[in-house]
């Protein structure tokens, strides 16, 4: 006859394989739902234009942020991180990613939103590249689920330019 450690092994062996079958059947019902969110950007005012005393270019401007994300919940989503970048190209650099503004949603009921917000974090350049610089707004979020693995996509704005002087 079997111990009771070899019994509880058993058994504590057996449930964790199931959940984890569990896990993993919930995990790929999140590859049937197709997202369709939509956002779209404004950049209200450059509030700010000017050249550091370090030779950098800083930008402060103004954001007016639409977006409706409703589509990325599902029973698994646990929240969404969501941030927008302005992307551009420098001499030095074929892809410059600078974060302005971001947010965490908990819930679908707070996944449409409507903001005005100066930028969050600096708009900085190493350099004095930003003068007349077209740029994208690119609205990026991430999908962190209750199981599974997390799922990151974007929205590129195109068509924005910073002014051609100094604020």
């Amino acid at each position: 006859m079997h111990s009771f450690t070899y019994r509880a092994n058993a058994l504590l062996t057996f449930s964790v394989t199931i959940l984890a079958v569990i896990c993993g059947l919930a995990s790929l019902t999140d590859n049937f739902n197709v997202p369709s969110p939509t956002a779209e950007i404004q950049v209200l005012n450059f509030n700010r234009f000017q050249r550091q005393p370090n030779g950098n270019d800083e930008v402060s401007l103004t954001l007016s942020i639409s977006a409706d994300l409703q589509s990325l919940f599902t029973w698994n989503t646990k929240q969404v991180f969501v941030f927008v970048a302005a992307e551009y190209e420098t001499p030095q650099n074929s892809l410059n990613q600078v974060s302005l503004w971001d947010g965490i949603i908990l819930s679908k009921e707070h996944a449409t939103f409507s903001v005005q917000v100066p930028n969050k974090y600096r708009f900085v350049d190493q350099g004095s590249n930003l003068r007349g610089k077209e740029f994208n707004l690119t609205l990026h979020w991430h999908i962190m689920p209750k199981t599974g693995r997390m799922f990151a996509d974007k929205i590129v704005m195109t068509g924005y330019r910073l002014p051609e002087s100094y604020r």
